[in-house]
């Protein structure tokens, strides 16, 4: 691997599960469909993916990041959050989790992450949550892992945070008490084209409590009742005064923003859905098989899986004992044409955002450093041949 191989193992292979099905589906669709705009196909997919992950309703986004934002502010517009509460973070996450902290006037709290999990665990919570007297968390299951969840919503429950999961990360992620994504009051979901399944955009919140769900549905779409149930709609507009339909079609109940995906995005997830438990299967195959694989190298490190039951993973992390060794095992992977990134983005607190909007020195995140110094990970997804499979198992191992 002396030089940059002519062709790439890339991230991922296809813009989606059984793509040639979905992409000659979709071209039918859309040549067909009578509308275009958010509507029933949005619907159907809202409920197939509710009943699916075990929730009573899923709200659909244009983005995971916007579902994320959506959860946020609705809890702000409910008065469960209020301006300069503090809620935790997960401090291997992605920007979308902190930044509707910092726009909407929270005090965004890192909580550190366990190298042997890749997550926050609830001993580490508990510390935080003592210390700084958190109202939330928002916790994110990284790359397929999780932490240790029903400890974690047992303790928020005794101490009264309110908890929210970021599984973006973990669709299809199963521990023997649920499924990832099931333990928080609500939980976001990506559908961006190199997660578990695409839409090409696309994001989910999942919620059991109806006046979240109505809450997100105003928030989702400029702060009107358009898209609420007929005695929802009537409701409001009795609270409010709204003497008619007319006037009820531009009248504005509370903060929002337009964060509406299109029927593509309806029609896209209800194709998705068809591939995902067999994607899901074959990911852990491979996982798994890295995984035997990485457990003969000495300076690699591998994560505990004990407590899930299944696994589903989208991207391998490559855990290196030392800075050094994680220089060595990139460059040898970008060599042999295999694309990388950073573990997420390592340590949030070390970012430029934070730092200019948050202030402040970067806070002691043992486990954040390492993830940010030591580590990078590569693409995993059923299109890997054999031939890829025998290549990545070589940067693995070569060199120990």
């Amino acid at each position: 691997f002396s030089r940059i191989a002519p062709e790439m193992i890339p991230l991922i292979k296809n813009a989606f599960l059984g793509d040639e099905q979905t992409r000659r589906a979709l071209a039918e669709f859309i040549l067909h469909a009578p509308r275009l705009s958010m509507d029933v196909k949005c619907r159907e997919f809202e409920q197939a993916f509710a009943a699916q992950e075990g929730r009573a309703s899923a709200v659909l986004f244009n983005s995971g990041g916007s579902a994320n934002l959506a959860m946020i502010q609705a809890l702000k517009n409910l008065g469960r959050l209020k301006d300069g509460d503090k809620v935790g973070f997960s401090a291997l996450t992605w920007s979308t989790n902190i930044m509707p902290m910092i726009q909407l006037g929270l005090r965004p709290v890192p909580v550190d992450c366990k190298a042997e999990t890749l997550n926050v665990m609830s001993g580490e919570l508990e510390r935080v949550i003592d210390r700084e007297k958190l109202k939330g968390m928002f916790l994110t299951n990284a790359l397929g892992f999780c932490g240790d969840l029903p400890a974690i919503r047992e303790l928020c429950r005794a101490r009264k945070v309110i908890l929210l999961e970021d599984n973006c990360e973990s669709l299809g992620t199963e521990l023997p008490e649920g499924r990832a994504g099931s333990f928080g009051l609500m939980s976001s979901f990506s559908f961006y084209i190199a997660h578990h399944m695409s839409t090409i955009e696309g994001g989910v919140a999942c919620v059991d409590d109806p006046e979240l769900d109505e809450m997100l549905r105003i928030v989702r779409a400029n702060g009107w009742d358009r898209n609420l149930a007929p005695q929802q709609q009537a409701r409001l507009r009795k609270t409010h005064g709204i003497a008619d339909k007319f006037q009820a079609k531009y009248t504005f109940y509370d903060l929002g923003y337009n964060l509406r995906p299109s029927e593509i995005t309806g029609f896209l997830g209800l194709e998705q859905l068809k591939h995902l438990d067999s994607a899901v299967a074959a990911r852990q195959a491979n996982y798994r098989r890295f995984e035997r694989c990485a457990a003969g190298c000495k300076n690699l490190l591998l994560p505990d899986t004990a407590h899930i039951s299944r696994l589903s993973n989208f991207s391998f992390p490559v855990l290196c004992r030392t800075p050094q060794a994680r220089r060595k095992r990139l460059a040898r992977f970008q060599a042999a044409g295999i694309e990388v990134r950073p573990l997420i983005a390592g340590n949030m607190t070390r970012q430029p955002f934070y730092a200019k909007h948050v202030g402040g020195p970067p806070p002691a995140l043992p486990g954040a450093d390492f993830f940010h110094h030591n580590a990078f990970y590569f693409g995993n997804y059923p299109e890997l041949s054999s031939d890829d499979m025998a290549t990545i198992e070589r940067c693995l191992l070569e060199n120990e």
